[in-house]
């Protein structure tokens, strides 16, 4: 049977009282809503609550009118992604960016970097919004850690912040298959849908920024995230 999962930490509003410890409490109203009225979770359900550092099985004792009380079961082994994979991509308009945060996350992205680029259709972000989304996605995936997410930068400060620590590429039709080494932390960026600018590209290559390759179609920009991430893994 399916435990349902949620993330318990400082970045999170939910209220809990000795997380870890035998016996706990939960005092997050949103949660003891969500528990008790949607998912209509009964007393002796099992429920997984996980931090940045250790994932435990507890079992609900009791419902509460300000509190569900629940006694530890087991702690449950944590699921890693197996490699740091950095994921920028320029904004995109409507849902679509919930759609790479939620995809790249259960797809085992560790890092999201939002790009603006010079012909970005969107040139706002909303972290706190990004932040619910990829916690939401790995409760439901099964990993144990949360991606790390950055502010917006443009391409040419994400590939001068981040190139000494991964071996970044770009997505490029003109490209080649990706040769990421499996113990090598890798990044890609994806253009927006009008593609790099000229200087943008003069910058890829001045800096020996390599493109990967995606296929033979033009993708949008959020399918072109998935694949990528697929490639580099």
């Amino acid at each position: 049977m399916r435990v349902h999962r949620f993330y318990i930490d400082k970045e999170t509003s939910r209220e809990v009282q000795k997380f870890g410890e035998q016996r706990m409490w939960l005092q997050d109203k949103a949660l003891m809503h969500q528990w008790s009225k949607v998912l209509k979770f009964r007393v002796g359900e099992n429920v997984g609550l996980f931090n940045d550092e250790v994932e435990y099985i507890y079992s609900i004792t009791e419902f509460a009118a300000d509190e569900i009380s629940l006694e530890r079961v087991t702690e449950s082994a944590r699921k890693l992604p197996n490699k740091q994979l950095l994921l920028a991509w320029s904004m995109i308009k409507k849902d679509n960016n919930d759609i790479v945060l939620q995809k790249g996350t259960e797809l085992g992205v560790t890092h999201f970097v939002p790009l603006l680029a010079e012909r970005s259709e969107k040139t706002g972000f909303d972290e706190a919004r990004a932040l619910r989304i990829v916690i939401e996605a790995a409760e439901q995936c099964g990993r144990s850690d949360i991606p790390i997410i950055e502010e917006m930068l443009s391409p040419e400060e994400c590939v001068g912040r981040f190139s000494k620590h991964y071996e970044l590429y770009i997505a490029d039709k003109e490209g080649q298959p990706s040769n990421c080494s499996d113990d090598k932390p890798c990044g890609v960026l994806i253009g927006p849908e009008g593609g790099w600018s000229e200087k943008e590209l003069a910058y890829f290559k001045q800096e020996n920024v390599l493109g990967i390759k995606l296929g033979d179609l033009t993708l949008r920009s959020e399918t072109a995230a998935i694949v990528a991430v697929h490639a580099l893994q």
